[in-house]
């Protein structure tokens, strides 16, 4: 059964949704993030994706604190990511209670940094991050294009060493218009052993649902928790 991973993407300690990546469209929740947590923790997930939007926008985690206060109250499995580019802020994300580490740039900028990291950590504390737009990876908190292809970029890092991925199609990410359902076929089809998590566009339980039979290993919900369009009872089902 996939994995229901809930997400928290965060701006000034708060809980944001941003559409299509775009800073202009920031919505901001009044649920604090540690509220949140609690609240998915409570529903019977195990899973939790944190996004440090701040931290993306000036290249080094911004939002430890709010970390240290999730990790410390909850018993979720924390992936954090958004700024990571160096030892220092590898070591500072772990120390401040994350399971595991997303990373998106420096897979593209700097790979000899993540094959390092990876042989320190191995790949089941490093979660790569591949946002895609129009089939190409794109680095920054999506604000920059690269001329990297999507799964050639995810295929040479699972020969790397890279067990687990999570694949954000931008152009459908915030609009609850569901996901790109191509894009994540045509992945497992051509990376089957690649544990796969879809992210972007999720808006019913129905787009759930379909992943699952697509075989992704996981899927991350975000907006459509917090605009009410999927209930958090009805995430239940998938509570480990």
């Amino acid at each position: 059964m996939i994995e229901v991973i809930p997400a928290i993407d965060i701006i000034g300690g708060r809980c944001v949704r941003l559409t299509e990546g775009d800073f202009r469209s920031i919505k901001i929740y009044d649920a604090s993030p540690i509220d949140m947590a609690k609240r998915f923790e409570d529903t019977g997930l195990r899973r939790l994706h944190i996004v440090d939007l701040d931290g993306a926008k000036v290249g080094h985690p911004a939002n430890l604190t709010v970390l240290e206060l999730i990790a410390s109250s909850t018993g979720l499995t924390v992936d954090f990511g958004g700024g990571i580019k160096t030892d220092d802020d590898l070591a500072a994300v772990f120390d401040a209670g994350a399971s595991m580490a997303s990373i998106g740039s420096v897979a593209a900028r700097s790979p000899e940094v993540l094959e390092r990291w990876l042989a320190d950590h191995g790949g089941k504390r490093i979660l790569l991050g591949a946002d895609a737009r129009d089939g190409r990876v794109a680095i920054d908190g999506w604000q920059t294009e690269t001329e990297l292809e999507i799964i050639s970029f995810l295929r040479g890092w699972f020969d790397k060493g890279v067990k687990q991925a999570f694949v954000t199609d931008i152009s459908k990410d915030g609009g609850l218009a569901g996901p790109g359902f191509e894009l994540y076929e045509s992945i497992i089809s051509e990376l089957p052993e690649l544990r796969l998590i879809a992210s972007g566009g999720v808006s019913k339980m129905e787009d759930i649902e379909r992943l699952d039979a697509a075989g992704c290993s996981g899927v991350i919900v975000g907006k459509a928790i917090y605009e009410g369009r999927i209930e958090l009872k009805e995430l239940s089902k998938y509570a480990g």
